[in-house]
């Protein structure tokens, strides 16, 4: 055994870095893994949440990216890139299978589009002016093209740099700089058209 290996393992898991956690992982530590569940489940829910629309599928894709996670963490290499990178490539992988499923089901009728209701709540107007912006940039994200989508929420949730999402996605740094800088242009674009728009209306109204 070398002695970095023996000084990860006697290290409280608590203190370790992604890459050795991953190194006990594929002994079959569950503590290990518990520990990267919580270090990195809420940005991974946060991030499939976003791409795919939805809690539930969300929730399920993180899941299932911990399986694959100790299936697989003995093909880690940390040569190649960080744990996290590695990681959330495998949640990339998993939110474009889901999508592909739900186009494919809506496709043959197997599964409808859901109808969006307004809030009964009657304290809701007071949540319209601070939510308002959150709403038009998530209903942004879903027009955007996939591969923009994708960039930009590991970008913005994931926090990853541009290299690490070029690793991810499987592209160069240089179009992935190119698709984050479309996203954003498209996402304030929409904005500002919406706040256009909303001031010509309160303009008819007076």
């Amino acid at each position: 055994m070398s002695q970095a290996r023996a000084q990860d393992i006697a290290r409280p898991p608590e203190r370790l870095d992604d890459e050795a956690l991953l190194a006990q992982v594929a002994e079959g530590e569950q503590l290990a893994l518990r520990r990267l569940i919580d270090r990195h489940g809420r940005g991974l829910r946060l991030f499939a949440g976003r791409y795919l629309g939805g809690s539930d599928e969300a929730e399920d894709v993180v899941q299932d990216v911990f399986i694959s996670v100790w299936k697989n963490a003995k093909r880690f290499d940390r040569s190649k890139g960080r744990a996290t990178t590695w990681i959330y490539r495998i949640a990339a992988n998993r939110c474009i299978d889901v999508r592909r499923w739900r186009k494919f089901r809506t496709f043959i009728g197997f599964e409808e589009a859901h109808e969006r209701f307004p809030s009964l709540d009657p304290d809701a107007d007071a949540w319209m002016g601070a939510r308002q912006e959150l709403a038009i940039v998530r209903a942004g994200l879903d027009k955007l093209p996939e591969r923009q989508r994708m960039a930009l929420l590991l970008r913005a949730i994931a926090d990853l740099d541009v290299p690490a999402i070029a690793d991810v996605m499987g592209a160069s740094a240089g179009s992935i700089e190119q698709l984050l800088v479309r996203a954003r242009r498209t996402l304030r674009a929409q904005l500002f058209e919406t706040e256009a728009s909303e001031t010509q209306d309160e303009r008819k109204t007076r």
